[in-house]
């Protein structure tokens, strides 16, 4: 029986439900598969020990999240095309000595968009937060044909980054930074918001916005998954809002590392069925 150890590196991550998705899809391709979770505020925030002890201790791969994204990528030794280009790390696998990153969010964001919201207008989009996991939704609403994308962050500087480098890539005026005061007057001629902040997670339970800024007009999409019904989607549902939680994300990502950990094809209708099944646990 092939046998795997891989894990998952972030803060605050106690709830989450990596290791029993991942464990439970294996377990129908008939694998040993064993699922870590790494938390920093427990093992020390130094992300290159981490990694070196669990490429010591045989790891097979690991999944990284919030903040340690961009974070672990000064410690690989290589990078897939993706992570290179979108300058954050959410899936190292090890290969013999090597370290290498690759980045599975913005696929896993764009196939759950496509499945959960069909059809939906992307001519303006205002989007919450431009750290790792921002970078990699923001990358994915461009490449599948949004034609602006504002992106608001309680730090400026990195949504000038952001912006500046999304520019780059797809062209000038397909992104552009934005302060918070602002949120008002973009909101209220967007198609959608999408949030990418911890904002809502349990660890960090709230709203990323005035409730009141959310109408009718808009659809809103969180990548937070635990909960699945965020303050924000509740809000957003209230008001008539099409809606989008971020299990599909955090499903196909999922889906996208396990291929890339044991090279076996997952299914990601049962995962989706197992994530349902978790949650209502």
């Amino acid at each position: 029986m092939a046998s795997f150890l891989t894990g998952l590196i972030g803060s605050g991550i106690g709830p989450s439900l990596s290791p029993r998705l991942h464990e439970r899809e294996a377990a129908h391709h008939g694998l040993s598969y064993v699922y870590r979770l790494l938390d920093i505020e427990r093992l020390g925030p130094d992300v290159g020990e981490l990694l070196r002890t669990a490429r010591r201790f045989g790891y097979d791969g690991l999944n990284i999240t919030h903040p340690c994204k961009q974070a672990v990528i000064p410690y690989l030794d290589e990078l897939s095309p993706d992570a290179a280009l979108l300058g954050a790390v959410n899936t190292v696998v090890f290969d013999g000595e090597r370290a290498i990153g690759h980045n599975t969010d913005w696929t896993g964001f764009a196939e759950s968009f496509a499945r959960g919201l069909p059809g939906a207008p992307t001519r303006r989009i205002v989007q919450l937060g431009a750290g790792g996991a921002g970078a990699a939704v923001a990358h994915a609403l461009l490449t599948m044909g949004a034609d602006r994308v504002t992106l608001v962050d309680a730090e400026p500087a990195r949504a000038d980054g952001l912006a500046a480098e999304l520019a780059r890539r797809f062209g000038p005026g397909r992104a552009r930074p934005s302060a918070p005061a602002e949120l008002p007057e973009l909101l209220a001629g967007a198609d959608g918001l999408v949030h990418a902040t911890p904002t809502g997670m349990a660890r960090h339970p709230g709203l990323p916005l005035p409730a009141e800024l959310l109408h009718p007009g808009l659809w809103v999409a969180d990548i937070v998954y635990r909960p699945l019904e965020t303050e924000l989607l509740k809000q957003a549902g209230a008001v008539g809002c099409r809606v989008l939680d971020g299990g599909g994300m955090v499903v196909f990502q999922a889906a996208h590392a396990f291929r890339l950990f044991t090279g076996r094809t997952p299914d990601t209708e049962r995962m989706l069925g197992h994530l349902t099944e978790l949650v209502a646990a």
